[in-house]
């Protein structure tokens, strides 16, 4: 069965950092890329960053550009996204999902496969 599981969410204060991470199972993560999406309360879900599938590439939404770094590490089959100084407009439920083209995932277009999801909650 094919899966791709979020970890690392949390509460944390405005200012604080967390790493998620996305694992699969079921299939190898190197042949993909992989992106990080989430969806606050009450809004439409966005994209947040994507990487190709050997790392060389990624991009990031505005709103996170110098403070969220994704990245990958084949050997462990997971993608991992550091989000430092965070605020309360990052609260949100973060979702991974892999796709085997990187434009894919940089053009909005639909994604192969989507974890459940985890819960990052910023706030004092």
């Amino acid at each position: 069965q094919l899966q791709l599981v979020e970890s690392g969410g949390g509460l944390v204060q405005p200012g604080g950092s967390l790493r998620l991470s996305c694992a699969a199972s079921g299939f190898t993560l190197e042949h993909y890329a992989i992106g990080w999406f989430r969806q606050a309360p009450g809004k439409e879900r966005e994209g947040v960053s994507c990487i190709s599938t050997s790392g060389g590439s990624t991009n990031y939404a505005d709103s996170v550009k110098g403070r969220f770094t994704i990245s990958r590490d084949n050997a462990k089959n997971t993608v991992y996204l550091q989000m430092n100084s965070l605020k309360p407009e990052d609260t949100g439920v973060y979702y991974c999902a892999a796709v085997p083209a990187y434009y894919y995932c940089t053009g909005g277009l639909p994604m192969d496969y989507w974890g459940k999801g985890t819960l990052v909650t910023v706030s004092s």
